[in-house]
């Protein structure tokens, strides 16, 4: 049996009365009260202490709304979560009663993903499933919905989950418009498969399995012309049709001060954006990626990012990147031969010694700086350090492959210094502009942090119910417990952000 309970309007307000300061959203028709910012566990993981630590100082200190998926960490975020609850409620620290606990469904990876396919050997597979990519197949079919609720239930050790959400069931349409399926084909397809969710829903919320539920989309802000493009309006039409006493409560979707198409794009009826339609509606908003910013396929993260120690110009990068690349040269021409290999480890070793052949041409590329530490941290480094160790290790290397192995690593370690420094500068320029404009765009969103800015705007418009933020570490939670306890007025402010369009788009 899991924890009993589940969350309640006169538990979540009494919840805080232990935390005066802390901002708040009243949420219409369910009456709950939950803090304007949520504990997002996108990477959160059980195992990690960190990450305990993280969330028992987010309940601790006045934030009673957790977002998780069943996906995450395959599984074991929702593990984690379901710990740290039992424990603060065997404490007497936390009642069940005063927290909203969200989880998601849709995802078939790791092992959603192997069961899938051993259902698949036995002949009884789930029904509508999505062959997306390698590895990751999408079904939101009831079939499946059932056998995650199940699992996530036993994995958070609830009898009740509050809010459970559809996880981005677009995912059927950006696999229909690579068939190609008709557009309009496809939409019908896909408000049915919504509509057989929801008949599924209802029925959980019937049995006492969960108290809400809504949809979590990335397309919601899309313009009606996207392929892919989710329209609330049609959605909300679809639960009135299920029953006009329906749960559907709840909407998900990304909105940061780059990606500003939740508060700027007219793509509902009578020219309204998805967050004037939500809020006609009652329906509480959970907005994702407030510090992540992906524009033209590059990820900005919107915290500050100091300027480096010792800044690097193009000359000094192009000038270490050649010295990497003499050096790849003479090793392929004077010390390969001498270790005496077989032909496939000589064509290895090749090509991860090859820190100045990947960078030369492509080094002022790579966008922001997130995207040049992520193509260092993942393709890189491994491939270099692979290589380093190995012959490091190798017994009886040459003297002068040895003083050349020295030589090489003393580069490569140069010239990714200097790359980062390079985009670390850019990254510094980028986020100083991006405050000045939002603080221009509306000065009640001035803040000491980016990251206090960009949670700041969104916890101020209206419409916007709780901003679902990164807090793996404690100094993530302080740090957006910084700015929840200032407070700021909560209106429309449709005029800021589409001030912070127009200037994304300059």
């Amino acid at each position: 049996m899991g924890i009993p309970g589940k969350a309640t309007a006169v538990s979540t307000q009494s919840y805080f009365q232990q935390f005066p300061d802390m901002s708040t959203t009243a949420l219409p028709k369910l009456g709950w009260h939950i803090s304007q910012a949520g504990f997002g566990s996108y990477r959160v993981n059980t195992g990690e202490k960190i990450h305990e630590q993280a969330l028992r100082l987010a309940l601790q200190s006045g934030i009673n709304l957790i977002d998780t998926s069943s996906n995450y960490g395959d599984g074991g975020s929702e593990r984690l979560i379901g710990r740290i609850l039992a424990e603060q409620i065997d404490a007497g620290e936390l009642q069940r009663e005063q927290v909203v606990i969200v989880s998601k469904a849709g995802y078939l990876q790791g092992f959603n993903y192997a069961l899938a396919q051993q259902r698949k050997k036995e002949g009884r597979p789930f029904p509508n499933l999505v062959k997306y990519a390698e590895g990751l197949d999408h079904c939101i079919h009831p079939e499946f919905l059932d056998d995650q609720l199940t699992r996530s239930l036993e994995r958070l050790n609830l009898e009740t989950l509050d809010v459970f959400l559809l996880h981005n069931p677009e995912y059927y349409l950006s696999w229909a418009q690579r068939r190609p399926i008709p557009q309009d084909e496809a939409r019908h397809t896909y408000y049915q498969r919504i509509r057989l969710a929801f008949k599924f829903l209802e029925q959980a919320v019937a049995d006492g399995r969960i108290q809400s539920y809504g949809i979590s989309s990335n397309t919601f802000p899309e313009p009606v012309r996207s392929y892919t493009f989710t329209n609330l309006s049609r959605v909300w039409q679809i639960a009135q049709e299920i029953s006009p006493k329906h749960h559907f409560r709840w909407v998900q979707l990304p909105m940061n001060l780059l990606e500003t198409g939740a508060a700027t794009e007219p793509n509902q009826p009578d020219r309204q954006t998805v967050l004037q339609v939500a809020q006609a509606h009652d329906l509480a908003v959970l907005v994702n990626r407030p510090l992540n910013a992906i524009v033209q396929e590059s990820l900005t993260r919107l915290a500050d990012v100091l300027p480096p120690s010792y800044p690097a110009t193009p000359e000094e990068v192009s000038t270490a990147v050649d010295s990497c690349v003499q050096l790849e040269t003479q090793f392929a021409s004077q010390h390969l031969s001498s270790l005496s290999l077989d032909d496939e480890t000589n064509q290895q070793l090749l090509d991860y010694l090859s820190v100045g052949r990947m960078l030369e041409g492509n080094w002022g590329g790579f966008g922001t700086f997130q995207n040049w530490q992520g193509v260092k941290a993942r393709f890189i480094l491994p491939r270099s350090q692979t290589a380093v160790e190995f012959l490091s290790n190798r017994p009886n290397l040459p003297a002068e492959a040895a003083l050349w192995l020295d030589e090489y690593v003393e580069a490569a370690n140069i010239t990714l210094a200097a790359l980062s420094a390079f985009y670390q500068e850019q990254a510094a320029k980028r986020t100083s502009r991006i405050q000045e404009t939002a603080v221009t765009a509306d000065p009640d969103w001035q803040a000491k942090t980016l990251s206090q800015t960009a949670v700041r705007a969104l916890r101020s418009s209206a419409g916007v119910s709780s901003v679902l933020v990164g807090m793996r570490q404690q100094p993530y939670v302080l740090d957006v417990l910084g700015d929840l306890t200032r407070p700021v007025a909560v209106k429309d402010r449709s005029e800021s952000w589409q001030k912070m369009r127009e200037n994304s788009e300059k």
